[in-house]
């Protein structure tokens, strides 16, 4: 088979011809039609990861048919179109991920791969309503936007929240998830073009977060602060939030791509009685319930391109500059 396959850190992804895998008993092969990248295949390829392994077939998320099934497999599945759970191993804890935890990728193959063999019970059937590109958008940012918003910080409809650095898949497909389920959704980027964007998609407005005194200033145009805010950045700006945040508020963050929280005024968060929550990706049965709330609402995940899957590296390239709306997906089988 083919592969996109990362040889060393600061490589670029090369498109060789690799041994097909064979699903071990219990797993499925999975024939892929689509891949999408997130930031963490950038992440692997400047070498900021932890327990890297070269050579390398990187991406986690993919969706595809099943074309082969392990001993001990359900024999029901072949055939069947699918999405692929990246979160493998979460263990027996509901509310934190065991040592042993993986994500897809890293370090298993990934889905930058004309086939992948997973366990079978990391493949859920692909919502009828998306092309096998937009299913392949779907999986680690679906999952982590609704560990963040549901389980973790349990957004409830009628509740204004903000999600910050919009543009992002997780921050999207969180956008999507809150809109759909009765929240009022406010956003920030430091981009306008975003901000309209995320406004055709349900959000109520948004503003820069690099103007001044931004958080007062959205306060005031949303009448009021925010029961629930979602944040992938945390940094200097983490103060800001704390400012937005209503009494009572839930800030609930998933990554931190500006850096620690600096100089944080602890009585911003007692003297309000804010709840700050961590959140990394998700169970299995967040991942079961994302893909029921994905189909009740008919959600479809927003794409910002389609790429070749021999154009793969090019693909990484637009994900590390930041310049894309949603996600950048790789066809691979036409």
């Amino acid at each position: 088979m083919q592969a996109l396959v990362l040889e060393g850190i600061n490589q670029p992804l090369q498109l060789q011809e690799v041994p097909t895998p064979t699903p071990a008993p219990g797993e499925v092969l999975v024939q892929l039609y689509a891949a999408a990248l997130n930031h963490r295949d950038v992440w692997i390829q400047k070498g900021q990861y932890a327990g890297l392994k070269f050579p390398s077939i990187v991406g986690s998320d993919g969706a595809g048919v099943v074309v082969a099934v392990g001993e001990g497999a359900p024999a029901a599945l072949q055939g069947q179109a699918v999405v692929i759970n990246p979160g493998h191993d979460w263990g027996n804890n509901p509310a934190a991920q065991a040592r042993k935890f993986t994500i897809l990728g890293l370090p298993h193959q990934g889905t930058f791969a004309e086939y992948v063999s997973v366990p079978a019970q990391y493949v859920q059937a692909k919502p009828a309503h998306l092309s096998f590109e937009q299913a392949a958008a779907l999986p680690l940012g679906g999952v982590t936007a609704y560990r963040a918003a549901f389980t973790r910080a349990g957004l409830q409809a009628g509740e204004r929240v903000l999600i910050s650095g919009i543009g992002g898949g997780v921050a999207i497909l969180a956008l999507q998830m809150a809109v759909a389920t009765g929240a009022e959704v406010w956003v920030t980027s430091s981009s306008e073009e975003k901000i309209e964007k995320a406004i055709g998609l349900g959000a109520k407005g948004g503003i820069n977060y690099k103007s001044e005194k931004w958080a007062a200033e959205l306060t005031k145009r949303a009448g009021g602060s925010f029961q629930v805010i979602i944040d992938s950045a945390v940094g200097p700006g983490f103060n800001d939030l704390l400012d937005a945040a209503a009494p009572g508020g839930r800030i609930v963050f998933y990554g931190a791509t500006a850096g620690a929280m600096q100089d944080v005024p602890p009585a911003k968060i007692f003297w309000k009685q804010l709840s700050i929550l961590g959140s990394t990706m998700g169970t299995e049965q967040d991942f079961a319930a994302m893909i029921r709330l994905v189909e009740k609402h008919q959600l479809v995940p927003v794409v910002d391109e389609v790429v070749p899957f021999a154009e793969g590296e090019s693909a990484m390239r637009r994900m590390a500059d930041g310049l894309q709306f949603g996600k950048l997906v790789l066809r691979i089988t036409a």
